[in-house]
């Protein structure tokens, strides 16, 4: 009989660990980011908020990828669509006081076919940090926010 390995997992993380997770991923790049987080023994929740956002006309959620327990909010990205950038609009307009980051596969993308203007530069003017490919331990350093986001968001169940 062999006994299998037991596996540590960090403070605060569900109990289905690492495994748990991976199931839940909805892209491999996201997959990516929750394996640094989770090597790092870095807690997170993986899209456990809904903020309610209106877009003109038309009430929305909208479903963060990852939440640091220092309240920063961390989109991961592989394709920034324009429906993508609107909704990201909508949402910094109507909750100014969230830390809303993005992490993109790649920076230099441009935001359509022919387009000058790249993910990072629509980051930059839209007023949104980014990083590529990884999150910065500065970000995962960085002191908790006073920002009570239970007041902002609705809780999945």
């Amino acid at each position: 009989m062999v006994k299998k390995k037991k596996t540590r997992t960090p403070r605060g993380f569900k109990p289905e660990g690492f495994q748990g997770f991976k199931n839940k991923c909805r892209s491999k790049f996201e997959l990516r980011i929750g394996k640094q987080l989770f090597k790092q023994k870095v807690p997170f929740e993986y899209e456990k908020l809904k903020l309610k956002f209106q877009q003109p006309s038309k009430n929305r959620t909208y479903t963060p990828d990852f939440i640091l327990p220092n309240g920063i909010i961390i989109e991961a990205k592989g394709r920034l669509t324009v429906k993508g950038r609107q909704k990201h609009g909508w949402v910094k307009d109507q909750h100014p006081d969230l830390d809303i980051r993005f992490v993109f596969q790649r920076s230099k993308n441009p935001i359509y076919k022919g387009s000058k203007t790249t993910y990072a530069d629509w980051a930059d003017k839209n007023g949104f940090k980014w990083a590529e490919k990884r999150i910065p331990t500065s970000w995962l350093k960085e002191p908790k926010k006073n920002i009570a986001l239970r007041e902002k968001v609705r809780r999945k169940n």
